[in-house]
């Protein structure tokens, strides 16, 4: 299917200019970020890989690189492995987690329940991250937010946002340490906002929301 919007139209709506689309993020050089294509695309194709694969794959086509190189560059675009394996993620022992409320809860109106997530975008020249807020009823986007970085202040400042014009029963998302943080769970708090907090399994993507 081909694209329903031209360049132009899809800076117009999203209130980008052209030139924002062209962003490289400083820390990464020209080169980092021709692999980096290449990892993601190797990705989309076969997501089971790991750290050792990638490598192998990359230096079948010719480049000298070790897994301490892909490793780094597999997460700064947030990328990993779909396999089974030890659960090896700790929450913050500052933050608090707090338990999962959908599990078998019908989801029958609008506002009853939003979720959130964060996923990345590839650009002609690097890469951006996306947070959105969308209401599990409706699929609506009700708000979102870029950011260069994967710091909690996009996230706090896109809720923020959201909550001036209208609000929720349940905020559903998972526990990266953006979402755990208290400056993000307290304003929901403060609003009577029952906060649900699921494993990256539970929680879904906000990518597949754009398929």
């Amino acid at each position: 299917m081909g694209e329903l919007f031209s360049l132009r139209q899809q800076c117009e709506l999203l209130g980008l200019s052209r030139s924002g689309l062209y962003y490289r993020p400083a820390s990464e050089s020209d080169e980092n970020l021709a692999l980096m294509r290449l990892l993601d695309e190797q990705y989309t194709r076969t997501p089971c890989y790991g750290v050792l694969r990638m490598v192998a794959y990359l230096r079948s086509l010719g480049h000298e690189v070790n897994p301490k190189r892909v490793r780094r560059l597999l997460r700064a675009m947030g990328l990993e492995a779909v396999y089974q394996k030890p659960n090896t993620s700790r929450p913050n022992p500052e933050h608090k987690i707090y338990p999962y409320l959908l599990r078998g809860l019908p989801i029958g109106r609008c506002d009853q329940v939003w979720s959130t997530d964060i996923t990345y975008i590839r650009l002609s020249r690097g890469f951006v991250y996306l947070m959105a807020v969308v209401d599990w009823y409706s699929r609506y986007v009700l708000g979102w937010a870029l950011s260069a970085t994967l710091d909690a202040d996009f996230c706090i400042e896109a809720v923020g946002k959201t909550l001036e014009a209208r609000q929720c029963e349940i905020f559903n998302m998972d526990q990266g340490s953006q979402f755990t943080a208290p400056r993000f769970t307290q304003p929901l708090l403060d609003k009577g906002i029952r906060v649900s907090m699921g494993s990256q399994h539970q929680t879904e993507k906000i990518v597949r929301l754009f398929e």
